[in-house]
């Protein structure tokens, strides 16, 4: 008994059937790379001070708040035991942030990118510009680790890292509305709000920024906050 076998579909065939398979996973591929990347780059969750609206905008490359309000009361000591009061920062844009020294992750890329950001402003917009950390952990932030921190991101002088007890770290946590806290599956690390707020040097709270914010974000808005 003879067995006859299905001939074998033309080699053009063939070749057509795998571009459209190829070409199927591509598009499924490019799908998968959009979707990551709008996780990332989205500013999710992002609200202004104590929950303000915010919205996008045409002036600013920072996230606007609706409705500028004066920033809240900032009033502490920095890690060299130096009194700081952000009212005094009249004239300048500020911009303040929340962060702790042994943060495996955002905290450093924060700094990181507050230093290129420095770095790229011509002198004549840095001078105006101010940039401030506050502690969002009482216990492990001290003179030591602080002077360390500033160290490794290179901003010695030119961040002022704000520190304190936890009673008077907590009120100012309070009046910016930010969160932080022990994290539940780890302890010894600090869940907490990580954004930058932008300060006009009038005094108000204008922009807010993510923290997978670019450093030419700050670039462009520091001149504008600091004449606004």
């Amino acid at each position: 008994m003879v067995e006859h076998s299905e001939p074998a579909p033309p080699a053009g065939r063939r070749g057509l059937a795998l571009r459209r398979r190829d070409l199927a996973v591509l598009v499924v591929l490019l799908v998968v790379l959009g979707v990551l990347l709008y996780l990332l780059i989205r500013p999710a969750s992002v609200t202004g001070v104590n929950g303000s609206a915010v919205s996008s905008s045409t002036e600013f490359a920072g996230i606007a708040e609706q409705k500028p309000q004066p920033a809240p009361p900032l009033r502490l000591e920095n890690y060299l035991g130096t009194p700081f009061n952000l009212a005094d920062y009249r004239g300048k844009a500020v911009f303040v942030t929340f962060l702790y020294t042994h943060c495996p992750d955002v905290c450093p890329l924060i700094a990181s990118h507050l230093h290129t950001a420095l770095t790229q402003m011509p002198a004549s917009v840095r001078r105006k510009v101010a940039v401030v950390a506050v502690s969002v952990d009482p216990r492990g932030d001290t003179p030591k680790t602080v002077a360390q921190f500033l160290r490794t991101h290179e901003m010695t002088g030119r961040m002022q890292y704000l520190i304190g007890a936890a009673g008077a770290l907590r009120t100012v946590w309070e009046h910016w509305g930010i969160a932080a806290g022990p994290q539940t599956n780890n302890p010894e690390e600090v869940a907490h709000s990580a954004l930058i707020y932008g300060i006009t040097a009038r005094g108000k709270v204008t922009v807010i920024y993510p923290s997978n914010f670019s450093p030419g974000e700050i670039v462009h808005d520091a001149p504008l906050l600091a004449r606004s």
